[in-house]
């Protein structure tokens, strides 16, 4: 079993502290699968492509899971597509739910579909902010950094507010 897996949590429609509620008791409902840490919630500007749209909500969840990484991405995108019907149409658009792997302890993988470490996370603060919130010292693998110096070399310039 894996005890130091990380997801990333985001939702800019509908009722987005609901969804981001919903999808933590479906993770926790997941096979072989226990919550173990939940960040706080941070309300954070867009990045990306698509300016125009709604701030996001976003957090980051510690779990403990049997699940091979890919069982866990397949139940991760069951949970945004089945519950929260999200359809995959605009790169980094709105959406009522993203779900990410950030971490799965010190595995690194690359195939197509999936990689672990999140290619972008040591670049983004709305998620090493939550991310160092509950687990400040945990080595990011390929960068070989706590989270909590990944965060600090960070330029500033994103808005994320505690809310």
């Amino acid at each position: 079993m894996e005890s130091n897996v990380f997801i990333a949590l985001g939702s800019n429609m509908g009722d987005r502290e609901l969804n981001l509620l919903r999808a933590v008791a479906e993770i926790g409902k997941l096979p072989e699968t226990r919550i173990t840490a939940l960040s706080g919630f941070y309300e954070t500007e867009p990045v990306g492509p698509v300016p125009e749209q709604p701030d996001f909500l976003n957090a980051v969840l510690r779990i403990e899971t049997s699940l091979t990484p890919h069982r866990l991405l397949e139940e991760l995108q069951r949970i945004e597509t089945g519950l929260f019907g999200r359809r995959r149409e605009m790169y980094q658009g709105p959406r009522s739910m993203d779900l990410d792997i950030l971490l799965y302890g010190s595995l690194t993988v690359a195939v197509e579909g999936l990689v672990i470490p999140h290619p972008r996370l040591h670049q983004r603060h709305f998620v090493l902010v939550p991310l160092a919130e509950i687990a400040p010292d945990m080595i990011h693998p390929v960068q070989e950094k706590p989270v909590r110096e990944l965060l600090a070399s960070l330029p500033p310039g994103e808005r994320v507010t505690k809310t």
